[in-house]
């Protein structure tokens, strides 16, 4: 989908880029790619000359020189890509890390696996519980609030354990699908 049409109205940058896709092999491209990729060369570069100028500066320069240019570039590649460790580092990071020998294997036969309540893929399901709502008195009045509360003992007390909070959000209950196998 890339235009081939109004080549000659284009900004040099915009040729500059479509040649640089086409010598890629890329002939099939949205006209904003372009546009995507001169975006970033413009911000890429502004980065560049702005760290070159700050180069400059510290230096105690009047005007951007090559060298300043060079040393933002450096710092811009050693800042965004880092580079692997030397071959010989790592040699002898396995060769250490080997000499731990790996744990004997159990004897059962297949995959040994986690049990199933130490997986993260074990399913199971929240289901929310409406909470009820304790049925308040209608007769309460201000001189009810004054006088001093009396308990009054409870014949069942089981029953003050189940009473459920006044709220009326609903309860969250968790729980695994799978029967728990005792071992």
């Amino acid at each position: 989908m890339a235009e081939m049409g109004g080549e000659d109205d284009m900004p040099r940058d915009a040729k500059i880029v479509k040649e640089l896709l086409k010598s890629m092999d890329v002939d099939d491209y949205e006209p904003r790619v372009v546009h995507q990729f001169l975006e970033l060369w413009y911000r890429y570069i502004a980065d560049v000359l702005a760290d070159a100028q700050s180069y400059s500066e510290h230096g105690g320069k009047s005007a951007i020189d090559s060298d300043d240019v060079k040393l933002a570039i450096q710092s811009k590649i050693n800042f965004s890509f880092s580079q692997p460790p030397p071959r010989e580092v790592l040699l002898e990071l396995a060769r250490s890390r080997n000499k731990v020998p790996l744990p004997k294997s159990l004897s059962r036969a297949g995959i040994p696996l986690p049990p199933e309540q130490d997986t993260l893929i074990s399913p199971n399901y929240q289901l929310a519980i409406p909470k009820l709502q304790k049925s308040q008195p209608a007769e309460e009045t201000e001189d009810d609030e004054e006088a001093p509360a009396v308990a009054v003992p409870n014949s069942n007390p089981s029953q003050e354990q189940r009473e459920l909070p006044t709220q009326g959000t609903p309860q969250r209950v968790s729980f695994p699908l799978v029967a728990k196998h005792s071992r």
